[in-house]
């Protein structure tokens, strides 16, 4: 595994991360059984999705983003079951913003134990890094939402050639933009980290052309 506090290893680390906040759609594997899984990464850097029982209990559960390949990346992941109330709750209405009507009942919280990805063995600690951008994204999406629709459409239709006629950004994080679109969430992926409001309005503005 690599060391989360050796600097040497910090381009990958934040190649992994940049990654994972791009591919929400993936597949779990627990035990013997493999099912197509869509998640969302919480503020502090864990992942929620909608979970089976059966996936709760596995006590090997590994999730692939977006798919099994070798170039795809692949998390050993612990889940625990939340509920849909109290704490937590946040959590699962962030999945419905993003992805609708979830397939489950059961909701889990996956901690990354370790990464592989791009050739590289990652310690689950440096990839469960805070979205340091988590206090001001509900009101930056809201701002975008409002105000600069036209301008995520060009964006989404220069840099993923997809059309969506009605897009809506449901997060913004340093390396980009979640957009829900009719059918799926599209990645608008920042050209540089973004560290405030002002960088990411820039940033979204240079990507509408």
């Amino acid at each position: 595994m690599t060391d989360a506090d050796d600097p040497a290893l910090e381009p990958a680390v934040e190649n992994a991360i940049a990654f994972l906040r791009g591919h929400l759609s993936g597949m779990l594997r627990f035990d013997s059984e493999v099912r197509p899984v869509k998640v969302v990464v919480a503020p502090d850097g864990t992942i929620a999705l909608s979970a089976m029982v059966a996936m709760v209990r596995s006590l090997d559960t590994t999730l692939y983003l977006p798919d099994e390949g070798e170039t795809s990346m692949h998390l050993h992941v612990s889940l625990e079951e939340i509920p849909e109330t109290g704490p937590k709750a946040a959590l699962c209405d962030r999945w419905r913003i993003y992805h609708g009507d979830p397939p489950d009942v059961r909701w889990a919280l996956a901690t990354i134990d370790a990464a592989r990805f791009d050739g590289f063995f990652i310690d689950g600690e440096a990839m469960l890094r805070p979205n340091p951008l988590a206090s001001i994204e509900p009101g930056l999406c809201k701002r975008i939402n409002a105000e600069h629709t036209a301008c995520v459409r060009e964006a989404c239709k220069r840099h993923n050639e997809i059309v969506i006629e009605k897009p809506m950004v449901v997060g913004v994080d340093p390396y980009g933009f979640d957009v829900r679109g009719a059918f799926e969430i599209v990645r608008l992926e920042s050209p540089k980290v973004l560290r405030s409001e002002a960088e990411a309005m820039a940033v979204l503005k240079e990507l509408g052309g």
